[in-house]
């Protein structure tokens, strides 16, 4: 039997609304580590419980990184580092902290060097499990990947319906590297540590918001900033 009229041309309406709805759910993201800080540059595991600010190194690399005017939000993690990095890099926009975007809870490791601890059993351990298991006061990876992923899926859903085209996040290296790792699409895909960036660098790729999940595609790394 024909559909009626009305019938064809409201599942024809019904198409197009699903088109404009899967072409409203695509972002751009664009997300960097914040600049070097005293505890990076001494080779120390700097994480959620060190609030430290940028170095004076860190503060030339934001500078060289790039200064863009014309935008208007950004999402950063609470900790001083980002957030200075976002006030140097973006020193115009309005910059919305984000609770869970912080860096990986290293707990008793914090603000020690691997060679400050070549003899600490936990940390032998920690680091012969691939560094993913449970840091003695601190995190597993697990739980910081579900921690961070879900801060960063809320910033992603909330621009999307603020009808931002373009989501700026100023984060850490462990932001970067939960998200791509999780998120990449097929063909992309790589290992957690392989997404590393040195300090205000990052990448940019194009965000899928349709499914389950956040689908990251032309995942593409950055020196300086993309205008």
């Amino acid at each position: 039997m024909e559909l009626s009229d009305r019938t064809r041309s409201g599942r024809d309406a019904g198409d197009a609304g699903d088109a404009r709805d899967a072409s409203a759910k695509a972002i751009e993201l664009v997300i960097m580590r914040h600049g070097a800080t005293p505890g990076n540059e001494a080779h120390r595991y700097v994480g959620r419980g060190t609030d430290e600010p940028l170095s004076e190194t860190g503060r030339l690399q934001c500078m060289a990184a790039g200064c863009l005017m014309d935008v208007a939000k950004v999402y950063a993690s609470p900790l001083l580092r980002a957030r200075q990095t976002a006030r140097i890099c973006f020193p115009t926009a309005d910059i919305e902290t984000v609770p869970g975007l912080e860096e990986f809870d290293f707990g008793a490791f914090e603000g020690r060097t691997a060679n400050d601890m070549e003899s600490d059993s936990a940390y032998r351990t920690w680091v012969e499990g691939n560094c993913e298991g449970t840091c003695p006061g601190g995190e597993s990876r697990a739980v910081y990947l579900a921690r961070s992923n879900s801060a960063l899926e809320l910033v992603l859903h909330k621009a999307c319906e603020r009808e931002e085209g373009r989501v700026i996040v100023v984060a850490h290296g462990g932001t970067i590297m939960a998200a791509f790792s999780a998120f990449a699409a097929q063909g992309e895909q790589r290992d957690y540590f392989s997404w590393q960036v040195p300090n205000a660098q990052g990448y940019r790729a194009m965000v899928d918001l349709c499914g389950a999940l956040p689908l990251f595609s032309n995942c593409t790394p950055f020196e300086t900033l993309p205008a």
